[in-house]
């Protein structure tokens, strides 16, 4: 039998919301989804964060996703958390990056401190593009893609038609000043074609080319459909 294939799920190791407080980290539906999805179409999922370990879990999410029975399956599944307990580090799978058909960033407000700068996230990144795998990103998991440079100078996301967390969504949960950039500013400041669901905390998922991304929570299983369709096209070219 042949070796599955293998998908990269690149988790934040930030727990702490700014100077709130709170606690943050990844947000559950926004993991959960898609890696069930991906999961059950047959893929192997290897989890990665910038500091390795245990990648921290935003207590929040868990408590938004209550009746879920996607999530609330994943969160009680002890392949997924003992492999969430125990990530790789981001560097030790940066030069591995050509076993992966894809590159996943869930969301949460972590990533905002966390994977907007890391170096090495965004040579993976590129490397995975420009090799022709697919790179997916949903919620404030797209900010890791802003910053990432092409082997010709350019930004990924410039021209590129993508969603993310909208600064609608970031005022309605009063959150603005804790991040320390907007995502929907950043993607307009790099040239993307940035596009939002109709109303706030609506579905909109975007697939341009190898590049899938999901707006916010509610995004989440779509986004999941899309990275295995988006994987399944970059295979038949």
């Amino acid at each position: 039998m042949a070796d599955k294939q293998k998908v990269l799920f690149i988790l934040t190791s930030h727990g702490e919301l700014g100077n709130t407080g709170k606690p943050t980290g990844w947000y559950a539906e926004e993991a959960a989804e898609p890696a069930t999805i991906l999961h059950n179409a047959g893929y192997e999922l290897v989890f990665a964060s910038p500091k390795g370990g245990v990648a921290p879990l935003d207590p929040g999410s868990v408590e938004a996703a209550k009746g879920n029975q996607v999530v609330e399956s994943f969160l009680n599944n002890a392949d997924f958390m003992g492999k969430i307990h125990n990530t790789h580090k981001l560097e030790d799978v940066a030069d591995r990056w050509s076993e992966f058909v894809a590159v996943v960033y869930p969301g949460g407000h972590g990533p905002m401190f966390d994977l907007q700068h890391n170096k090495t996230a965004q040579k993976i990144t590129a490397q995975a593009y420009e090799a022709g795998r697919v790179v997916a990103a949903v919620c404030h998991g797209p900010i890791a893609l802003t910053e990432v440079i092409l082997s010709d100078g350019t930004h990924l996301v410039k021209g590129k038609q993508v969603t993310g967390f909208s600064n609608v969504e970031e005022e309605q949960v009063k959150l603005t000043d804790a991040v320390p950039d907007l995502l929907e500013n950043k993607f307009k400041e790099y040239g993307a074609h940035y596009v939002i669901a109709d109303q706030p905390w609506g579905e909109k998922v975007v697939t341009d080319g190898l590049i899938v991304t999901g707006q916010n929570p509610a995004s989440a299983e779509k986004f999941g459909h899309a990275i295995v369709e988006a994987i399944q096209a970059s295979q038949r070219k």
